[in-house]
């Protein structure tokens, strides 16, 4: 596309095409000064007055031009639209025509008419030379070169024609395609200086949008030469490095601008150096990035790319931000947010390094393992924002007690950690770690209270070169473990046997799993009677467990283990199908009673469990008791009282178990609802030698009637106790040896056939003795 006239060209262009039409006047002066001079050596050859009054018409025309074109000059473009131009152009055309319509005529009239010699080579040869110079000036406009050339062509080919030469005609006819010649060649520089400008256009565009893209980069950027000279810089690179206008680092070694910006930024010589060695390491290849601290509170982050030509792009941006962000978070890793000690990943990576660096081959190190006792308690009862600053008391102490000669940390909730790593490999470790046990003890203030701490400790001893973290923690843990089974606030050190008793409940873990799966697990029952042992109005479950190597393992071993493993629901589950499945052949007055773990009450699994159990066996809920510790709900009070009361529209009946032992008995029976209290046997325990006992046991059982509670006596073991408490009143059912210890289920059958009181006296006397 080449034709302004049909709006192929944008119109800032098409006025740059007219616009040079009216440039280089100085040609027309010549031109016109060169057909005046013509016409007038002709009309002095030949006196025709024709050729005065052409160049008089060169004259006017001229004049007229000159002053179009000083108007052209003045005029405002800067709003023009495609029609202004062309407007333009048009007068530009007419002008143009009336110089090359003069000459034609003059060439035609010269031919036909005057027939001189003279006359003609002098008008012909400087219309044509006046066509020659048409397609240099007037190339922005194709249809000025066709009517210029036409006007002054055509009356030359009308002149030879009217002569009927046939030699003439065919020279008219020649003429024509010189029209044609003139015109195309016209456009082809018009073709070819468009496509430039379009070119140029485009260009200075991308040049333009890729220098807006480059100085609004959030990045610096420099381009290097192979001599390492900056080619390219834009205005976020001065800016990061505070150098300037960027044409100042135009062609200048990147070492010196780098140190022209070193002496903005005020650093010293060592940072500057450091900086350039980084970079150098960098443009070589010899690293992927460099990470340059300018100051404590700026750092900057190069890369840099090679391209085939040799040159290398520099880019670089402000990484403050992320390197605080980057130390934030690390610090977060690497310390405990609330106490400020270590975290147990970073205790590791210390204490790696401090026996890495051994200066003393094969000394003694050591880690003690501390735990806040009853600091759950404190959370329970205070809160745990006070508890909070309880473990932040506690850390700095810790803090001051280990100083430099250990390394503390915080192990998670009210658990600490001290590593020593005894680099003098003084013989005293062991005492030097019992005495941070003992000042670890007593009073700490902590939200306005006052808290008397005990702290429980275990610790291990070991050897530098046989050092592995992992190791010493579980045999810290463990010594840990038999001070809590030993004393509370003591502190022992790790034994060989402790380990292998560790190895031993990890294997009896592993056979309670398997025996879960296979079904080897078993249910007793242990009845309760009436306090005249005529009749049975309950059996507690219990779950048994015989060990094929070790025999029947106690249920305070297996049912710890089970709630240290997450398997105590499964028990539970397993004992609740059994029990309703076993009491459902039992007399109808008989109901079986089913402990629940603290974990069973922390999900509402539970109660679709109970739910599932009584739907299978068919089971009337109401033979089904269900019985609690007041321990199973100091962990999440409000969920486990919503649980029981889902429980108790059921239909189960609820009871309290070990009633008396807990932390608030008396609030619970307000808050809870159950209809039985079992009286923990450590109430009935020497009741006959113990008045204080006894006074106990009648005003627990009697607080339970007047809130309308039955209560159930446990472990009452001698006939004497049992004659003690019905001489009283004492109970509303017993429970213990002394008229049953637990049995198979095929065996409650016959036990719940009504009895006489004489006859279950003297089956009493007989199982005690």
């Amino acid at each position: 596309m080449t034709r302004n006239e049909q709006g192929a060209f944008p119109t800032d262009i098409y006025l740059s095409s007219v616009s040079s039409l009216y440039q280089h006047r100085r040609a027309l002066v010549i031109g016109m000064l060169s057909h005046v001079v013509t016409f007038l050596l002709v009309f002095m050859k030949t006196s025709d007055p024709f050729y005065l009054g052409c160049a008089v018409a060169i004259v006017v025309i001229w004049t007229l031009r000159n002053l179009d074109m000083r108007r052209f000059d003045r005029e405002d473009f800067s709003h023009a639209d495609r029609a202004v131009v062309r407007r333009w152009e048009n007068r530009y055309i007419v002008g143009g025509i009336g110089v090359t319509l003069t000459c034609g005529l003059t060439c035609g009239y010269a031919i036909a008419v005057s027939r001189d010699s003279f006359a003609e080579l002098a008008c012909i040869s400087v219309t044509l030379a006046s066509m020659i110079s048409l397609v240099g000036r007037n190339y922005g406009s194709e249809r000025a070169v066709l009517l210029l050339s036409s006007s002054a062509c055509l009356p030359i080919v009308i002149g030879l024609m009217t002569l009927r030469d046939p030699y003439m005609l065919i020279l008219a006819v020649l003429i024509l395609p010189f029209i044609f010649t003139i015109w195309k060649m016209a456009n082809n520089v018009r073709a070819f200086l468009y496509d430039n400008v379009l070119a140029a256009r485009e260009i200075r565009s991308i040049n333009g949008q890729f220098d807006a893209a480059l100085n609004n980069m959030t990045h610096g950027l420099f381009m290097l030469d192979g001599d390492n000279r900056i080619v390219v810089a834009n205005e976020r690179a001065c800016e990061l490095l505070k150098l300037g206008d960027k044409a100042e680092t135009r062609d200048v070694l990147l070492d010196e601008v780098l140190r022209r910006g070193a002496r903005e930024m005020t650093l010293d010589a060592e940072k500057t150096a450091t900086m350039i060695r980084r970079l150098d390491l960098l443009l070589k290849g010899k690293r992927s990035r460099a990470l340059v601290p300018v100051s404590e509170d700026y750092f900057l982050e190069f890369s840099a790319s090679r391209r085939e030509n040799g040159e290398i792009v520099l880019i670089f941006e402000d990484v403050t931000a992320r390197v605080h962000a980057e130390k934030q978070i690390l610090q977060m890793v690497r310390f405990d947010t609330l106490t400020g000690l270590p975290s147990r990943d970073y205790l590791f990576e210390l204490a790696h390094n401090a026996v890495a660096g051994d200066t003393v081959p094969d000394r003694d190190i050591g880690l003690l393992l501390i735990d806040i006792a009853e600091f759950k308690h404190v959370n329970d009862t205070r809160g745990h924002v006070v508890g909070d600053k309880l473990l932040q008391s506690i850390a700095e102490r810790l803090k001051d007690i280990a100083s430099s000669g250990a390394i503390a940390a915080r192990l998670m909730g009210d658990e600490f950690l001290v590593f020593f790593p005894n680099r003098e490999n003084a013989p005293d470790l062991d005492e030097r770690i019992r005495d941070v046990h003992a000042r670890m003890r007593g009073t700490y203030e902590a939200g306005g209270f006052t808290f008397y701490m005990t702290i429980s400790s275990g610790f291990v001893i070991g050897k530098s070169s046989a050092f592995r973290f992992e190791d010493l923690q579980i045999k810290a843990d463990l010594a840990l473990a038999e001070t809590k089974s030993r004393e509370r606030g003591g502190c022992t050190a790790f034994e060989a046997e402790m380990d292998a008793r560790y190895l031993d409940r990890q294997k009896l873990k592993g056979d309670l799993r398997e025996a879960l799966k296979s079904g080897a697990l078993s249910v007793s029952y242990q009845p309760m009677f009436t306090p005249d042992g005529t009749r049975v109005e309950c059996c507690e479950a219990l779950a048994r467990w015989t060990h094929p190597e070790r025999g029947p393992v106690p249920p305070s071993v297996f049912i710890q283990l089970a709630e240290e493993m997450g398997l105590v629901t499964e028990i539970t589950c397993f004992v609740l199908r059994q029990a309703c499945r076993d009491c459902s052949t039992w007399p109808a007055g008989v109901s079986v009673s089913v402990n629940l773990s603290v974990l069973d009450l922390r999900d509402r699994q539970i109660v679709e469990i109970v739910g599932k159990a009584l739907d299978e066996t068919g089971l009337d809920p109401a033979r089904l008791h269900l019985e609690v510790t007041e321990s199973c709900l100091m962990d999440e009070p409000a969920k486990g009282q919503s649980l029981l009361y889902e429980l108790r529209e059921l239909g189960m009946t609820l009871a309290i178990d070990d009633f008396g032992t807990g932390y608030s008995s008396l609030s619970y029976l307000d808050a809870l609802p159950v209809s039985i209290i079992k009286i923990d046997r450590s109430f009935v325990r020497n009741i006959r030698d113990d008045a204080r006992r006894f006074k106990l046991l009648c005003s627990a059982v009697n607080l339970g009637r007047a809130l309308g509670l039955k209560a159930v006596v446990e472990g009452v073991e001698t006939v004497d106790e049992l004659q003690l408490i019905n001489d009283y009143r004492c109970a509303d059912l017993i429970q213990g040896f002394v008229f049953s210890a637990p049995m198979p289920a095929s065996a409650i059958s016959d036990l719940c056939k009504p009895r006489v009181r004489k006859r279950n006296a003297k089956a009493s006397r007989s199982q005690i003795a």
